[in-house]
């Protein structure tokens, strides 16, 4: 779905905000490859650091999009799925990588936007955190995580009918390794005894820090990752078609794009001032 038949569509200074928004996630997620652990005081600062800007970073996408990039129609489905996806979270809650929390930012992100979908997955996450009190250096790692597999699905192209859903359920199994491979980055750098073969070494090529860090990752969450994959592939399949079709029918009944217009107390039938 391209970003012009999005139910919701964001003002450019907002898609701006979100774009600057994910390529600071992009930063957090890759910073092993850019700076050395240990350069700002000590092992930890460089990831807590990022994570601190990302939930900045954050505030200003939503304050942005409720300024108006959205509408409260649109905020209060943001809310509502938020809710949803921090509620059916616990469902699964990770056990042999079983998420259920995925197949709905990429229907989300699919029916109402690139935009809708970044922001849903790092609101979701953060909602869900609350709830079941994972707060902890991770969860910015997680809210963007899911930010990303939310506004993927938004830019996936055009398809109907079981094509339409054979995609999605193919998108959502990627990204269920794509959530892995993400996540990963974040504690790579200090899990491992430097000795090892797939331990983070600062100051290596980018080549072989990479291959270091694809050992590390098909080793250590291969398996975890294709239960979410699976797990993402069957939801997607089985709800996909009716989840999709409530999705739609709501964007249709709330006219999220149609301009408010207040008339006046006097005004006639015909929209004449009496």
């Amino acid at each position: 779905m391209s970003t012009s038949s999005a139910a919701i569509r964001i003002r450019p200074r907002a898609a701006l905000v979100i774009a600057m928004a994910a390529f600071l996630g992009v930063v957090a997620f890759f910073w092993p490859f850019l700076v050395a652990p240990g350069k700002f005081g000590s092992n930890y600062a460089p990831p807590l650091i990022f994570g601190v800007l990302l939930v900045i970073v954050l505030a200003v996408v939503i304050s942005e999009i409720s300024e108006g990039g959205i509408n409260s129609k649109a905020l209060a489905m943001l809310g509502v799925l938020s809710a949803v996806n921090a509620a059916i979270r616990p469902l699964g809650a990770g056990t042999a990588g079983i998420e259920t929390v995925f197949f709905i930012l990429v229907l989300a992100g699919r029916v109402y936007g690139p935009g809708f979908g970044f922001t849903l997955g790092c609101t979701s996450l953060f909602a869900s955190a609350l709830i079941t009190g994972g707060v902890g250096p991770w969860m910015p790692y997680q809210m963007f995580g899911c930010a990303f597999v939310g506004m993927l699905g938004g830019f996936l192209p055009r398809a109907t009918g079981r094509r339409e859903i054979a995609l999605l359920a193919v998108y959502g199994s990627l990204s269920g390794y794509l959530f892995g491979f993400l996540l990963n980055l974040s504690f790579w750098p200090f899990s491992l005894d430097p000795n090892s073969s797939i331990a983070y070494l600062p100051g290596l090529p980018f080549t072989e820090q990479f291959q270091r860090y694809l050992a590390f990752d098909l080793a250590t969450s291969l398996g975890w990752d294709t239960g979410r994959a699976v797990t993402n592939l069957v939801a997607i399949t089985l709800a996909g078609p009716a989840v999709l079709t409530v999705f739609r029918r709501a964007a249709r009944k709330a006219r999220f794009q149609a301009p408010i217009r207040f008339a006046g107390r006097d005004a006639s039938p015909d929209g004449t001032a009496g």
